[in-house]
Order: structure tokens, then C-alpha cells, then sequence
């Protein structure tokens, strides 16, 4: 039996998008039209989006390529409309959480089971075109507009290459689900698939943001006894103990430097830790405050191009583990499925990380809000 088409399968949609004209400057709400989707690429329409800090620094583009005008938007979750060709995975109607990094299957990468940086789909903040033909599928009377990592979720509908979308169960509901598009994915993943901590061990984690909360989240969930939060605003470790967050650091506090508080609280340092900030000398204190003859350290944080950091090769000698990880190591559309499970078998809670919901007419408010350091997630509801 063919399936059903969607009744607008093949034509230009018209709908509403929010663009950023100019660097820094409030979105506005726009007409544009959405191109159906050529090969191997799909169109989605979202129903729910929500802002994470990315969307934030490439919308100021401050240290980056400025490229105007964009639709922004990558954590986000929607419903498939219609398929370009050569798209046999999904179909119309498929349940979808669009990713800033894709897997295409076919590369050294995606073949690997140690690695999830596609060659193919590995994120791309400085290309605002599809890969199929090098255009824009948005436009706004013949303007192309940009697209942003391959998802440009801040808009009712987008198109994105079909190796950047996981299907997901279509039980789980949108508007909370959403957000294990980006962060709190990366956050759980560094802690579940890189450290790895055992049941009973201590963690530290730099950073209590989103992304860091995901990481001790995931540290609760692994049954860790003590989870160290470290930070330098010591209005988020209410708000932390909430996700497993037992004691608190705040590197001001201490006149030496934050490694050697954490070793003398832990007898030798943490088993393992989880540095979310980006900055340079936090990751040194989160590589030289794990244990000897055990200890991992995992960096999830992005520094600035620049950045480097010094340690002494004997504290790697002496059986300590320095690792990166991207996006948690999920592969996209092979185990995102699962960790919606996670959710919906309520291992995983994800009501916390939502602090504040907007309708779309009022995505700025979103920024507003991140900009000011308010909560965590905000969810944007499409239909509102």
C-alpha cells in the first residue's frame, strides 16, 4: 500500500519563522517560504523548540564568521511532513528530534563503535546551505535566508539532511523530549558513555549549567554516592541538588587552587570528573582533581580557539584518564531512541531542566532569559 502523501508533499510552504537580521539584535517573526526537500534531505514541522546557549553565542557572533541573515534553532522537536528522494529510514508522520550533527552511516566514523563524528554530518556553524546543491530551502520574497547547523529549528517548519534526524517513540511527549536534541544529551552522555562512573564513587562536575546538571543527572542515575558540583555562582547549587548534586564548591571561596580542596575532601581526589564550562583553567582542576591509579577526567565544555592548557606528564603517568567527548558519544539516530526511553521509563527526568516555556511570538524573551542567566531550558511552543 503507498502511503499517504502529505497534502503539501512537493510545494513551497509559506509559514512563520523568527530571523536574526543582525548580530545581537531581536529576532523577528517572518513570513518566509520553506522549499520541499530535494534528495536524501526531509522537512519537518516543529512543534516545539527550545534555546540553548549555541544558538545564544553565534546569535551575538562576537568570536565567530557573522553570517546574516540566519534562522537559529537546533534543540527542538517535530513531525515529519514529506521526504526528499532516496529517504528510505523515515517516512511522513514519523515522530523527530533534529540534531546539530548527523550520522550518515557510511563513513570510517559511523562504522566505528567508538566514534559518533560523522565526516559527512559533524557539525558546520559556518555553512547556512544544504549539502545536496549548496542553496538555502528558506527564502523571503527570492532572499535566501541562512540556515544554522543544519537544523534551523526556529522556524514551523525546516528541512534538515535525514542523517540528522533520530526517530524517536511517538508516545513521548514533544515539549519536554525536546531538549535531549542538544544539551542535556551531551551532559548525560560525557557522564553514561565517557566516564562512566561506578555505583558508590565520587564525581565532580565543573559547571552547573544545563549541560553540567545533565552530567550529574547522569551521575545519579549511575548510582554515584557523592557528586561534587563546582561553580562560581553559588546561587545554582539549590537548584542542583535537585539533579544528585551532593556537596558545592566555589573555587572564590578557597585561597589555592580547587583541585587541592576537592583531593583533601575526597581522600586523594574524585574517581571521576566532568568539566562543562569551556574554560581552560577548569579544566585543569577537573584533570588534576581525580584520583590516582583510576581517576578519568572527561571535557565537555568548548574553549575558545586559542585556549591550551599545561599539566605535569606525570599526573598522566600516574594512571589518571584525560578524555573529550562530543555530544555525549551518542550517535544521533542509532541511540537517541534510547535515551527517550529513558525518559519515558522515568529513569530520566526531564521536568527539571524546564524552567520556562514562551509561545513563539515571544521567542526573544527566551534570549532575554538566557542572556540574564534565569533557568535552564525554555521551551518555545510552535503552535502558541
Amino acid at each position: 500500500v503507498e502511503l499517504a502523501m502529505s497534502s503539501t508533499a512537493g510545494l513551497v510552504i509559506p509559514c512563520k519563522a523568527a530571523v536574526a537580521w543582525e548580530a545581537g539584535k531581536p529576532l523577528v517573526i517572518e513570513t518566509v517560504e520553506v522549499a520541499p526537500p530535494k534528495a536524501m534531505e526531509v522537512r519537518v514541522k516543529i512543534k516545539y523548540t527550545s534555546l540553548c546557549h549555541t544558538d545564544l553565542y553565534f546569535w551575538e557572533a562576537k568570536g565567530q564568521n557573522p553570517l546574516f541573515p540566519r534562522i537559529f534553532g537546533h534543540e527542538a522537536a517535530g513531525i515529519v511532513e514529506s521526504v526528499g528522494e532516496g529517504v528510505t529510514n523515515l517516512e511522513v508522520g514519523d515522530h523527530v528530534l533534529p540534531v546539530f550533527t548527523g550520522e550518515c552511516g557510511d563513513c570510517s566514523h559511523c562504522k566505528s563503535e567508538e566514534s559518533n563524528m560523522c565526516d559527512l554530518l559533524r557539525i558546520n556553524t559556518d555553512r547556512g546551505v544544504m549539502l545536496n546543491d549548496g542553496k538555502a530551502r528558506f527564502s523571503i520574497k527570492g532572499t535566501p535566508i541562512n540556515h544554522f547547523v543544519g537544523t534551523s529549528t526556529f522556524s514551523e517548519y525546516t528541512v534538515i539532511h535525514s542523517g540528522c534526524l533520530a526517530k524517536i517513540n511517538s508516545l513521548a511527549p514533544l515539549d519536554k523530549v525536546c531538549i535531549l536534541s542538544c544539551g542535556i544529551s551531551t551532559g548525560l552522555g560525557a557522564t553514561l558513555n565517557v566516564a562512566k562512573p561506578r555505583r558508590g564513587s565520587s564525581v565532580a562536575v565543573f559547571g552547573l549549567g544545563a549541560v553540567g546538571l545533565a552530567a550529574a543527572e547522569g551521575a545519579r542515575i549511575a548510582g554515584a554516592s557523592r557528586i561534587i558540583g563546582v561553580d562560581l555562582n553559588p546561587n545554582r547549587f539549590e537548584e542542583a541538588k535537585k539533579f544528585g548534586v551532593t556537596e558545592f564548591v566555589n573555587p572564590k571561596d578557597h585561597d589555592r587552587p580547587v583541585q587541592e580542596v576537592i583531593a583533601e575532601m575526597t581522600n586523594g581526589g574524585v574517581d571521576r570528573s566532568i568539566e562543562c564550562t569551556g574554560n581552560a583553567k577548569a579544566m585543569i582542576s577537573a584533570f588534576e582533581c581525580i584520583h590516582d591509579g583510576w581517576g578519568v577526567a572527561v571535557l565537555v565544555g568548548v574553549p575558545s580557539k586559542d585556549a591550551v592548557f599545561m599539566t605535569k606528564p606525570i599526573n598522566v603517568l600516574n594512571e589518571r584518564t584525560l578524555k573529550g567527548t562530543f555530544f555525549g558519544n551518542y550517535k544521533p539516530r542509532t541511540d537517541l531512541p534510547s535515551v527517550v526511553d529513558m525518559y519515558m521509563n522515568k529513569e530520566l527526568e526531564l521536568e527539571k531542566f524546564i524552567t520556562h516555556r514562551v509561545p513563539f511570538s515571544d521567542i526573544n524573551k527566551a534570549f532575554d532569559y538566557m542572556v540574564k542567566g534565569e533557568g535552564l531550558r525554555c521551551i518555545i511552543s510552535m503552535e502558541d
